[in-house]
């Protein structure tokens, strides 16, 4: 199963660009320790290279490196946040929603989870839809097929996740554009 992280890198920076029109400067959030670190920073700077604006990496892999990394961010004035995908952000989806909010820095994620605790947008795989073809397959491979002759899958749902009151404490106006397309406005 492929969650297709880095191939939606590009969908996320068009949405919240969508989101800031304005912003001349996009931040990265990448943990170097991951093993695609490379691979999401190579999307991340083609991606923003495509749309015509500036990108600025920032890395963490510890807390304090999450503080220090949004601080900066802070400093440099960063109009948008792409918080990579990872199991570490995940784990601290509250501190970096938070830190997020402290900056007001408006972010998008991949996981829905992280809009649930009060980030702005999200925009990544289906958990149910993936469950649901894992579960297809568990269910081939007990009815006897072989795990090595079955194909690698690629989500078939996605989820893109708005929260209205983050929007609204960051004064921007999602456009009508984003709501029609969502999955899910939390309001």
């Amino acid at each position: 199963m492929s969650l297709l992280v880095i191939e939606l890198i590009p969908k996320r920076l068009e949405l919240v660009h969508d989101l800031v029109p304005n912003a001349t400067l996009i931040a990265g959030l990448i943990n170097p320790k991951n093993s695609n670190a490379g691979r999401n920073l190579t999307a991340l700077q083609e991606a923003t290279q495509a749309k015509g604006v500036q990108i600025h990496i920032s890395e963490a892999s510890t807390d304090s490196e999450l503080e220090t990394a949004f601080a900066d961010l802070a400093s440099l004035k960063a109009g948008t946040l792409i918080v990579g995908a990872d199991p570490f952000f995940n784990a601290r989806r509250n501190q970096i929603v938070a830190l997020a909010a402290r900056y007001s820095l408006p972010a998008i994620y991949e996981w829905r989870e992280f809009v649930d605790v009060g980030g702005l947008i999200s925009y990544g795989p289906s958990l149910t839809g993936v469950y649901r073809q894992i579960g297809t397959y568990v269910g081939r491979v007990l009815n006897g097929e072989k795990p090595a002759d079955l194909p690698v899958v690629q989500p078939t749902l996605f989820d893109l996740v708005v929260n209205l009151n983050t929007a609204k404490t960051l004064g921007l106006t999602v456009p009508q554009l984003i709501l029609a397309r969502a999955s899910e406005v939390i309001e």
